[in-house]
């Protein structure tokens, strides 16, 4: 069962970068950024309304601060980087997320970090720049550079993480991403009733085809694929759990080559460096 939850996290995870890449075809990076946290939020909103008295007042500080580090944030960031970016490139530099998690607990929350894990990190950050600024003869170094908004986002993520870890152990996992959620739901919905979101779903052609991606982005990658994870972390450890970050690239970089992106033996490099630097990290004590 263990080994079944990772494969179907890896291929829902996995499979996220490239629709975006599918939602951004009509919907701007901002407008894909808003339908994807509303949809999340209402998605996961019985949820929120029926755990809410669970957070005491102290938390929803926290809370807050979770949902735009690990929702809000980086949801704008993924999206507006594949508007330059490949999306298997996308799903590569995602799996820096072990290691930035790693670096905002030592640098903020006071964690002890070995000199192991921190040869760890060195070498993601190493393969992070061979990812980016390595390339076939055409690649445009305007368009790399956009995977530093993934990097980003990647910190984002480690920041969500260490508070949810260190400020938010007294709510289950599953009430705590519920109500962050709703923390930052309204501000998505706000923002997107600004923008041509909701004309363009009346007059522009395959609008409703890229609505579908996103919503099936927002309900797969946030509301199942929480669930699941939540039970794999019940039923085996969070090291073992840990293991769906070695296949998720590989899953975003088999759909982007089927989409026909284009990518050079030197991304490939990055990857294997980028992923030996996560399992340093994952295994050193």
């Amino acid at each position: 069962m263990a080994w079944f939850l990772v494969i179907i996290l890896a291929l829902i995870w996995g499979t996220s970068f490239i629709l975006i890449k599918k939602g951004l075809v009509v919907y701007t990076s901002d407008e894909l950024g808003a339908w994807r946290i509303t949809i999340a939020c209402l998605t996961l909103l019985p949820f929120a309304i029926k755990h809410i008295r669970q957070a005491e007042p102290r938390h929803w500080k926290f809370l807050l601060g979770s949902g735009l580090l690990g929702n809000l944030i980086p949801a704008f960031l993924f999206a507006y980087a594949e508007t330059r970016l490949a999306s298997g490139l996308a799903g590569v530099l995602n799996s820096l997320t072990a290691l930035f998690t790693l670096l905002v607990g030592a640098v903020f929350f006071h964690q002890a970090i070995t000199w192991m894990r921190m040869l760890g990190i060195i070498i993601g950050i190493a393969g992070t720049s061979v990812l980016i600024f390595s390339g076939g003869e055409n690649t445009n170094m305007e368009n790399t550079m956009y995977g530093l908004y993934i990097v980003l986002a990647c910190i984002c993520y480690g920041g969500s993480v260490n508070i949810i870890k260190h400020k938010l152990q007294g709510l289950k996992p599953f009430v705590m991403s519920s109500l962050a959620l709703l923390t930052v739901g309204p501000m998505a919905l706000v923002y997107l009733l600004t923008t041509d979101a909701l004309n363009k779903l009346q007059h522009t052609p395959g609008a409703w085809e890229a609505l579908m991606y996103i919503a099936i982005l927002a309900v797969f990658s946030t509301a199942v694929g929480l669930v699941l994870f939540n039970k794999l972390i019940h039923i085996s450890t969070t090291l073992f759990a840990s293991s769906s970050t070695y296949l998720i690239p590989i899953v975003a970089l088999m759909w982007g080559v089927l989409d026909g992106e284009t990518i050079h033996l030197w991304h490939y490099v990055g990857m294997v460096i980028i992923l030996v630097g996560v399992f340093i990290v994952n295994r050193a004590k």
